[in-house]
Order: C-alpha cells, then structure tokens, then sequence
C-alpha cells in the first residue's frame, strides 16, 4: 500500500512497516493524543514549572504522533518520514 494507507491503518490501530526497510522488526503505531499528570521531577515539570506555577499537579496535553520500533528492540518516539518512506509503495500492516 502507499504512505496513505499506511496512515489510514495506523489511525485503525495497526502497525505498519516498509519491505523496503533494511532493519529486522521495524513497525509504526500512531500514539494518540493524551492528557497526561506532571511528575515532579519529570523533564516536563522542569520545562514547564515557570508557565503553570511550579509545573505540578496540572495536566499536559500531548498532542498525537508516530513512534517506531526500532530494529534494536527500543521504540523511537516522534519518527518522522522521509521522501522515499513518503513515496514508497511497499507499505504493509504487520501482526
């Protein structure tokens, strides 16, 4: 399927890879939006304590996104495509 298949199926909780990808179990999922509770300490308390007063007991949005995982077994958050993962037509759901 094209790029915008693979998008439709990840919006239906698929994963999705490329055949054309070198590394053994790559795949994609779409991470949907969520509001989420500031831990101290977190990296987004310390960023944000200045614009919600200390930065805790508050929510955060996040906003939706792509992580991968990764031929090393580790998910990457936020992948982002590149011109030939955009234009390819290799594209398949993956159990």
């Amino acid at each position: 399927m094209d790029f915008g298949g693979a998008l439709d199926a990840m919006r239906k909780g698929l994963k999705v890879s490329r055949a054309g990808w070198n590394g053994r179990g790559m795949w994609l999922i779409l991470v949907p939006g969520s509001e989420v509770d500031l831990r101290p300490g977190s990296q987004y308390a310390l960023a944000l304590a200045s614009r919600v007063g200390g930065g805790l007991g508050t929510k955060q949005k996040i906003n939706p996104h792509i992580d991968m995982m990764t031929a090393t077994g580790e998910m990457q958050p936020g992948w982002l495509s590149s011109q030939t993962d955009m234009l390819a037509n290799d594209w398949e759901t993956v159990a």
